[in-house]
């Protein structure tokens, strides 16, 4: 269930360009014609000026947040490109470039991920992930959650945008056990069925449980089963863990290391298993730690797709509204982004 809210009726998209070109050029016209323009530039973008109406104070050179709030996080992907498009063919920039320059910090980095088709935002933040700020939960997220078509999509946007194949940079950005274990997540393209063998599903559960007890956990036959098994095999596979040696594989797994690899292993069993769950700890633990940048990435990828469902988890395991949580840890523009994604 997706958290976006889109107006009715909607302006059409030459209307929607147009106010946001407004949005970022008004306090420009205002600041010239009330001669403001001879003042010092730092002193215009630093300091709120009484006299400007208060709608139209600003953190960029010029640029009313709440109006693009208003129009980009109430479209959803396919108003945004037509938005992007008619943008480009009213006034010869680029809106995603104009706006990179226009805002600053995470509110900036929102709504330059929120502005990207689906698919080839996953693959930015997948690049972004390994090529610049390393981040295997990035990896392991659109591997393990997304269904193999996704996977498949998201990989070939990933070749058009960056003329190198997702598994190329997985292979050349990670090394040892890591490397083994997502390069084998992202190259599979698993069986989508319902489908399940309940004999393989005990002799797998089996290995498992003999490589886990014996502290096996980088095992080549764990990361095969992992990553080339159907959702649904893996599914039973854990059920008869449980069954035939009275723990969760979670639990089973489950530990004080802080070894990359372990961590990994445990993102993409919690991914396979739960990935609401999953990104409800995700979201609980990225608030706690002020990880601003894990806070944007699951609320703009999944306000389109099942941000609802993460948001009921949320409240009924944290005893808290996700939107609460988000509004005491974040502030100014950027929280106002978050909420209105949120649906608030």
């Amino acid at each position: 269930m997706a958290t976006l809210t889109v107006p009715e009726p909607v302006p059409s998209p030459a209307e929607d360009a147009e106010s946001i070109h407004k949005a970022v050029h008004v306090a420009h016209s205002l600041m010239s014609s009330n001669g403001f323009i001879k003042a010092s530039y730092n002193v215009i973008v630093h300091k709120r000026d009484a006299t400007l109406p208060r709608h139209l104070h600003v953190s960029g050179w010029g640029t009313n947040e709440k109006t693009l709030i208003n129009i980009l996080a109430h479209r959803n992907a396919t108003q945004r490109k037509q938005i992007q498009l008619a943008y480009e063919e009213l006034y010869n920039e680029s809106l995603t470039k104009k706006l990179e320059s226009e805002l600053k910090g995470n509110f900036e980095k929102a709504v330059y991920r929120w502005n990207f088709e689906p698919v080839e935002r996953e693959a930015v933040m997948a690049c972004i992930a390994l090529r610049k700020s390393f981040n295997s939960h990035v990896i392991i997220e659109i591997a393990c959650v997304n269904s193999p078509n996704e996977l498949l999509a998201v990989k070939k946007a990933y070749q058009v945008k960056f003329r190198r194949s997702l598994e190329e940079d997985v292979a050349a950005h990670t090394v040892g056990d890591l490397r083994k274990l997502l390069f084998g997540l992202v190259s599979t393209y698993r069986y989508d069925g319902e489908d399940i063998d309940v004999k393989l599903a005990k002799s797998e559960a089996k290995i498992l449980q003999e490589h886990i007890k014996d502290n096996e956990l980088n095992h080549d036959e764990i990361i095969r089963i992992l990553g080339t098994r159907s959702k649904a095999q893996i599914y039973a596979t854990f059920n008869s863990y449980r069954e035939e040696y009275g723990t969760s594989i979670e639990e089973a797994l489950a530990g004080d290391s802080t070894d990359e690899y372990a961590l990994a292993l445990r993102a993409a069993v919690a991914c396979i298993i739960d990935p609401h769950l999953y990104y409800v700890e995700a979201l609980d633990a990225a608030l706690e730690k002020s990880d601003e940048d894990t806070l944007t990435r699951i609320i703009v990828l999944h306000a389109e797709k099942d941000l609802g469902e993460i948001k009921d988890k949320f409240h009924k395991r944290k005893n808290v509204p996700l939107e609460h949580a988000v509004a005491k840890k974040t502030s100014g523009d950027y929280e106002a982004f978050l909420l209105a994604l949120l649906g608030v």
